[in-house]
């Protein structure tokens, strides 16, 4: 998989945990102004608070979401694809694989957590497989997918998923639960804050003609945003209260346990 191009407009920004006092400003920061991490977050620290034992995350990245789990958890270990790094994410607590064959044994793994991954593999069927055999009789999986994105990591974004192909994808899972994350008003705020972003991003001069439209791209910059205040407050009643349709949310977050066997 090569780097990322250089012409992918708005890339979205990597993930760090909250470890530091900057990076925990940055990160309530971000959950306020990114709609997509305030739901995966919200979810994510519902969600795994009753997982214990050995987590795998899949696609770990930096682990942003590591300090949200259980003390349950005895062992966390991350695994992601070896180019990783051209897209910002270095960990070095993580094991690094070809993105096929997950070095691990079978039943190895009490919970699995994959976060923001499946739309970015072309055939998603091997993983899943992967990820159940790795998964013990009754273990765990918790994994988040966007719905409302834009296209990112070019060209390498191949997926959006409906519920009723989740369900049929991990019809090897013991009832898998998809949940929508936010709600039509949550998924337009997000438009609208990423265009305003886009805007405020390229105030920085790089050609000529860029220093001439510098003063018009301020002054919208500086109109709108109250625009972006109230988006984001529509975004926020939607995640909050269930204001709008959740026919279109931002994303879906999916349950599911691996059967125990019986016989």
């Amino acid at each position: 998989m090569p780097p990322p191009p250089a012409t992918e407009g708005f890339q979205p920004r990597a993930h760090f945990a909250p470890t530091t006092p900057l990076r925990r400003l940055r990160f309530q920061v971000r959950l306020f102004g990114d709609l997509q991490t305030n739901t995966i977050y919200r979810d994510l620290r519902r969600e795994l608070a009753g997982f214990s034992g050995r987590l795998l995350d899949v696609g770990c990245g930096n682990s942003p979401f590591r300090h949200l789990l259980d003390p349950a958890v005895t062992q966390y270990q991350g695994v992601d694809v070896a180019v990783a790094a051209d897209f910002g994410y270095q960990n070095p607590d993580t094991v690094y694989y070809d993105g096929h064959v997950l070095p691990f044994a079978d039943a190895s793994f009490d919970a699995v957590l994959c976060t923001e991954v499946l739309e970015h593999i072309a055939e998603p069927a091997e993983t899943i497989r992967e990820i159940h055999r790795v998964l013990k009789p009754g273990g765990r999986l918790l994994l988040t997918l966007p719905w409302s994105a834009r296209f990112h990591y070019q060209p390498h974004d191949y997926h959006r998923y409906t519920p009723s192909m989740l369900r049929q994808l991990f019809v090897a899972f013991a009832t898998p639960v998809v949940t929508p994350r936010g709600t039509d008003l949550s998924s337009i705020a997000s438009k609208v804050v990423v265009s305003y972003a886009r805007n405020v991003l390229a105030l920085k001069p790089a050609r000529a003609v860029d220093w001439l439209l510098w003063p018009v791209r301020l002054f919208v910059a500086a109109a709108a945003f109250p625009l972006l205040l109230l988006a984001l407050g529509l975004g926020h009643a939607g995640i909050q209260w269930g204001l709008g349709s959740s026919d279109d949310p931002l994303g879906y977050t999916l349950t599911a346990r691996k059967p125990v066997s019986h016989g």
